[in-house]
This record gives structure tokens, sequence and C-alpha cells, in this order.
């Protein structure tokens, strides 16, 4: 038995095209990277804003073991009941008292022993004026770390220095923070001093023939014109958006942690 865990993490899920690629690649990419735990962000599969119980379900079934949520968790009613029901599906933590579903789980890790904590949070800035998640997380890794030292944290924020100083502010104690939310990969993956993985932003798995996700005429239409227009899905240049990383399991720190982005940005031309 290694002495590291395989982590995979697949940023955003958008919309139809998004879970279509899912079941072509995902398989492989577990394969490939020998992933033994596998998190989805799944807040934007549903019509490109929400998800559904369905959904959750394939996503289950193609390898995911925990599933995350952001700002659109609460996007679809019908997924409410369900939310109460699902430990593995996740939803930001630091929603008020009362809203459906769990912020966070302790799993056990398929083939071993130890279990892995999985913590879902989400920022402040430019969005909803939710509870602190600095704060949240001071006492839920406390929490945690009575039963792992392993823990993965999706924080999902729509400004990127909330971001990078929450990293900051949880070095050392949780094993890997991946930003979502902003739909776009970064490339500042790497490991901060005292041993916590993180980037900024994984990216969306869904159609880059679009503004995050979205029919690109649509959104321009937004911005030129400063009028409400629907947004609708978008198709075409399809591409997942993933980090691998790998965590000690004696320590909790990590000890790798990349990008994987297929295909690759350099292996088509938009149009």
């Amino acid at each position: 038995m290694s002495d590291h865990l395989n982590l995979l993490f697949v940023g955003d899920i958008v919309s139809d095209s998004g879970i279509s690629l899912l079941d072509t690649f995902l398989p492989s990419i577990i394969q490939k990277y020998d992933s033994e735990f596998v998190i989805i962000n799944g807040e934007n599969a549903h019509e490109g804003m929400g998800t559904n119980e369905q959904i959750v379900k394939q996503f289950y079934k193609l390898g995911a073991h925990v599933v995350t949520g952001g700002n659109h968790s609460f996007a679809k009613w019908k997924i409410y009941g369900y939310m109460k029901t699902d430990q593995n599906l996740l939803r930001p933590l630091n929603y008020p008292k009362g809203a459906h579903g769990f912020g966070y789980g302790i799993y056990p890790i398929p083939g071993r022993s130890e279990k892995i904590g999985v913590i879902n949070l989400q920022g402040r800035t430019f969005m909803q004026p939710l509870d602190d998640p600095f704060r949240t997380a001071d006492w839920v890794i406390e929490k945690v770390k009575e039963e792992t030292d392993i823990i993965f944290i999706d924080f999902h924020a729509e400004a990127t220095a909330e971001k990078q100083a929450f990293g900051w502010y949880v070095d050392g104690r949780a094993s890997v923070v991946a930003g979502t939310h902003t739909h776009v990969p970064t490339n500042d993956h790497r490991i901060l001093p005292k041993g916590t993985g993180f980037i900024t932003d994984v990216g969306m798995t869904g159609a880059f023939n679009s503004v995050i996700g979205m029919d690109k005429d649509t959104a321009i239409k937004r911005f030129l014109l400063q009028t409400p227009h629907r947004y609708s899905s978008a198709n075409g240049d399809n591409r997942l958006c993933a980090i691998h990383t790998k965590i000690n399991m004696e320590t909790g720190k990590c000890d790798h942690i990349e990008p994987v982005i297929y295909p690759s940005f350099k292996s088509s031309n938009l149009s």
C-alpha cells in the first residue's frame, strides 16, 4: 500500500456538455492517475445552474465519492429533499443554520483504513453575505482532525484575493485547498510552506466556446446593453479541468499537486 493518497478533484461541471465530457473521460483519467478518492464540484451541472438527484447519482457511478457545491447549490428546489439524505453531497458549510444539506463529511477511503475529511466553504466577497468562512474553517478543521489529518477543502469564491488569503490562513491545517466558482483555470498550483496544496481556481468542465460555460453572444449582450438577458448553456470546445494531488498519509501534508486539463488548450483552435 502506497504511503500517499492519490486524490482527483474535478472543477465545476457545467451543463450537459460537462456531464458528457465527464462520462466519456473520467473513468480513464481515474485509471491514469490511479485515483483512490474522487471529488467533483457539481453545482452547475443541471442546465448550467444547480444539480439534481439523477446527475449526482450519475457522478457516483462514474467514480466520484463526494460531490461539492457552491452558491448555486440551492438553485433547483427539487434537490432539497435529497440534500438532507445524501451525506456525500455537500453544499457550503457556512450557509446559515437550517439550510438543507451537509457542509462537510468524514469518509472512508476505499481500500484503506484511513479516512478523509472533505469541507465545502463559500467566500463572501462579491457574493452572498454568509457566515465567515475563515472562522467556520477554524472549528470544522478541529472537528475533522479528531478523526483524520487528511483534509480537502473546496473553497468556492469569486475574489482571487479571498481564495489566496484563505489558502494562507489554513496552510498546514488542510491537505489541499482547491478554489472553484470562477471557471477559469489558474496556473498557480503549488504547495504552501506548511504543506497545504493550493490552487486559486481549478477551472470548469464544460464548453469553452463560451463565457464561463454560458452562450457567448448572450453574455456579450449583457455587457454591451447592461440589460437582462437569459443565459443559456454553451456547446463546443469541451474540456475537463481537474487537479491530481498526492497526500502524505502519515503527515496529512500535500506532496504533489498538478493540473489536469483535457484536451490541452494548445490542441485546438476556437472558432
